[in-house]
């Protein structure tokens, strides 16, 4: 199973033009199955959201599973999700994340044909000690769910390494998090977004999606990776 991570910087480009349609077309190049997505709306006014779901349907297959209960907006403080086809079954939860900004949490569980398995979502703050905390709420939040094989991923805006990183408290459950350049897309520099999984076999082949089109959609280039289901699936005592 393909996951994906993606800032979408609110469909703003390289060259400063919102472009919505650039955006979906590297969400068609990438091909994955679930993909994650970050600044999904609009800062200000009704905070709407930026994609349309009828194009993204048509054009790649996958579908936005809306997170905000308001119906103009897509995402949970900017999180929402696109799946390839109808999930068998899914469930959803929203994480408030502490700190100075708004910051939140998707929690989704769901079956694609491969098993169930969980999705967390996020996008952390600007500030170190906020994603201290941020990284801590969210073990604390995997730790109170039931044993699944678990996709944790987001732009968590860390690229400070090891111990002087604000994600270091996930590195004994989650494992270090791999460094791979995705920020600026233009000429990357900073390894801003991650892909982690647990248990430690889920997740391999972690890659960005690096084409002309992904450096001039978007400031973020998409992280990539392959979930491996049956692998986890024979490692996690699955609840009933």
């Amino acid at each position: 199973m393909k996951v994906a991570s993606y800032n979408i910087h609110k469909c703003r480009g390289a060259d400063r033009s919102v472009r919505p349609d650039r955006i979906v077309e590297v969400i068609g190049e990438i091909g994955a199955d679930v993909i994650a997505l970050q600044e999904v709306d609009r800062r200000f006014g009704q905070k709407g959201g930026l994609l349309d779901p009828d194009a993204i349907s048509r054009q790649t297959g996958m579908q936005l599973l809306m997170q905000s209960d308001a119906p103009h907006r897509h995402g949970w403080r900017g999180n929402a999700l696109l799946v390839r086809g109808e999930p068998q079954a899914y469930r959803r939860s929203r994480l408030k994340l502490p700190g100075l900004e708004p910051r939140g949490a998707i929690v989704a569980e769901m079956d694609l044909g491969e098993g169930e398995f969980r999705i967390i979502a996020a996008h952390l703050g600007l500030f170190r000690l906020s994603r201290v905390d941020q990284a801590g709420a969210l073990l604390a939040a995997f730790m109170d769910l039931p044993p699944m094989p678990t996709v944790l991923l987001g732009d968590f805006n860390e690229w400070r390494r090891r111990r002087r990183s604000s994600l270091d408290v996930l590195e004994p459950t989650f494992g270090a998090a791999p460094s791979i350049l995705s920020f600026p897309a233009r000429r990357p520099i900073f390894a801003l977004d991650r892909i982690l999984g647990w248990p430690s076999s889920l997740i391999d082949d972690l890659a960005v999606h690096d084409t002309p089109l992904a450096r001039q959609a978007s400031d973020h280039l998409p992280l990539v990776a392959t979930a491996n289901m049956e692998l986890a699936n024979l490692q996690t005592p699955l609840a009933a």
